[in-house]
């Protein structure tokens, strides 16, 4: 049901719009470009538009690759948060609202979809600048949601779509779901190891030295060699080799390029004992688990964050933020939910208790 839900507001999201900006991660464009979203797009007759945002973090030539390899699709390399590319951006929307004027419409809605953490939000508060925030003129203007004004016929609609993740596979590939608590996290190494072999081959070579492979296992089998994960009697352990991998790829140490730092939303899973507590006395008021939890909770050197699923609502905690809407934010793009209710607390460092849904 959750899942319908989530699909259902983005199929909301893509009628509502006239012109669909699918946000992607730019280093991982397999795993985050979204066949589901853009044929539903096609399917409403909609002009789609791909933005590979975090390109700061893959080479130049690589994305000029990538967009010679795609061109029956309009695509924009953009950094967001390091403000490259947006002036293109801008462009190639104002290109695309020039086509529908032509074809006779009076006003353009642009509306975002994406997975969590691709920057969505991001990227919506660049376009949006100093713009002031209104009502639109809009025929079908759905109330309740603001529409920021690009130009006088150009409107951005401030409610990005978040396309759920609908396989806990990919879950655990987004760092949703930590590594070391997966029971079996084999098949979500070998779907990781696939992507990186379809997406850039090279990476492979370039963190552990593999040249010649057959397939993923035999892949992962020549981890476990090179980082000594093995059983008694030399037999590769390969379920802490997966669980390795997985570590490496959701903190950041291991990505398809190996020229970016560690990523700026990597953090530790924290606060099980607190969250299994939590669930157990039914604990959904963030003040009351504040109150109860502070000194346990309170910010220290590393970002740390937990996550619990309970009766239909999402307790999440995220500590080791300069501010507390960046915490807010934080846990919506991890979850792809909505906060109704959270508590902050902290002194420089700040930590929050969110209640999603």
């Amino acid at each position: 049901m959750k899942q319908k839900k989530a699909w259902r507001i983005v199929r909301e999201a893509i009628k509502e719009g006239d012109i669909i900006v699918e946000v992607v991660d730019a280093r991982d464009p397999i795993g985050t470009r979204n066949p589901k979203v853009e044929k539903l797009v096609q399917e409403e007759g909609k002009k789609l538009l791909i933005v590979m945002n975090k390109a700061d973090l893959v080479p130049k030539k690589w994305a000029e690759e990538y967009k010679q390899k795609n061109q029956n699709l309009p695509i924009v390399f953009i950094s967001a948060r390091e403000r490259k590319g947006t002036g293109i951006l801008r462009k190639e929307i104002k290109k695309i609202a020039k086509e529908l004027f032509n074809e006779g419409k009076e006003k353009v809605k642009v509306v975002l979809v994406g997975y969590p953490n691709v920057g969505k939000s991001t990227i919506i508060n660049v376009l949006k600048g100093k713009h002031a925030v209104g009502t639109a003129p809009i025929p079908g203007y759905t109330k309740g949601k603001q529409l920021i004004k690009l130009s006088k016929r150009i409107w951005l609609l401030d409610s990005p779509g978040v396309v759920p993740i609908d396989e806990f596979e990919e879950l655990v590939i987004r760092g949703g779901f930590p590594a070391d608590k997966i029971e079996d996290p084999v098949k979500p190494a070998l779907r990781l190891i696939r992507r990186i072999l379809e997406t850039r081959k090279e990476a492979i070579t370039e963190k552990y030295g593999i040249e010649k492979f057959e397939d993923e296992e035999q892949i992962l089998e020549a981890i476990g060699k090179r980082k000594g994960l093995l059983r008694k009697g030399g037999e590769v352990d390969l379920e802490e080799t997966a669980r390795y991998l997985l570590r490496e790829w959701q903190t950041g140490k291991f990505t398809l390029f190996g020229k970016e730092e560690k990523r700026e939303e990597s953090f530790i899973w924290d606060f099980e004992e607190i969250l299994d507590e939590i669930e157990r006395e039914f604990l959904i008021d963030p003040r009351r688990i504040l109150w109860k939890y502070e000194e346990q909770l309170w910010p220290r050197k590393e970002r740390r964050v937990g996550i619990r699923e309970i009766e239909g609502v999402i307790v999440g905690i995220a500590t080791r933020f300069k501010k507390c809407p960046s915490a807010i934010r934080f846990l919506e793009e991890l979850t792809g939910k909505k906060v109704i209710a959270s508590e902050c607390f902290g002194g420089k460092w700040k930590g929050v208790i969110a209640i999603l849904e």
